[in-house]
């Protein structure tokens, strides 16, 4: 299938490992001109190699910090100028897993300022400076990364975040859907990257199908999701863990 993506300019914000390395990767290798952001210049730098080697094709990077208001905006003009534009926003950079313990007594204050302004605020500021570019063109999407813990209770802030990121989600999609801009938000479960130990492998073999998701199952979906042929999907949230064994969603 043609996902008619040949062009379109894309930037994908936690890019440089795990699921936005390979949504990055993916978007390239259909034809879309990518940029990735993140903290760290020298893995940045790695990753735009690994992917433009994958595609054939040359990825922009952008050094910048979530939490942090001007760096967002400088990294999102940075990108617009080096691609010509924005078309797509993949939201992904965020504290894997959350930043603070599961229990009640133990989460501080910190602990949920920190999940709340690098995932949700920092989610939210990449919107403000992309989607502006988006709606005057009349066509764009956002794609946000969320997570599995929004549907439990074993880690309150991650669940507490992803839960956030829902409602900002479907707000968006609300409002920019008149611009021609979808947005929509794509749970994965423990997925499988550089990072995942065997133990934790282990762990995401008890969904339904009996193994680890891979970041490129991830991707896959995401790049459907920014593809003009998934028009009329926006402020939806999709599960793609691999299935919860006995839960009825609807």
């Amino acid at each position: 299938m043609d996902l008619q993506l040949d062009g379109k300019r894309a930037l994908v914000t936690g890019g440089s490992r795990g699921i936005g390395k390979a949504i990055a990767r993916v978007l390239a290798s259909e034809g879309a001109r990518v940029a990735i952001a993140a903290r760290d210049a020298e893995r940045l730098a790695a990753a735009a190699e690994d992917i433009g080697a994958a595609s054939g094709s040359q990825v922009a990077t952008a050094r910048f910090e979530a939490g942090n208001d001007d760096s967002v905006r400088a990294m999102v003009a940075t990108v617009a100028d080096a691609l010509g534009g924005i078309d797509i926003l993949i939201n992904n950079a965020a504290e894997p897993g959350g930043t603070a313990p599961p229990n009640l007594a133990a989460v501080t204050t910190a602990d949920f300022t920190t999940d709340m302004n690098i995932k949700v605020m920092g989610y939210l500021r990449c919107a403000q400076h992309a989607a502006p570019m988006m709606a005057a063109n009349g066509w764009g999407r956002i794609v946000n990364i969320g997570g599995l813990t929004a549907y439990g209770t074993a880690n309150m802030l991650s669940s507490m975040r992803v839960i956030a990121v829902a409602s900002l989600t479907k707000n968006l999609a609300d409002e920019l859907g008149p611009s021609g801009v979808t947005v929509n938000l794509v749970h994965p479960g423990t997925t499988r990257t550089e990072r995942i130990s065997d133990e934790r492998a282990a762990l995401a073999a008890q969904n339904v199908i009996g193994r680890m998701v891979d970041a490129e199952e991830i991707a896959w979906l995401v790049a459907f999701l920014c593809s003009p042929k998934s028009n009329s999907i926006t402020g939806e949230s999709i599960g793609c863990g691999g299935g919860i064994p006995g839960v009825i969603r609807y």
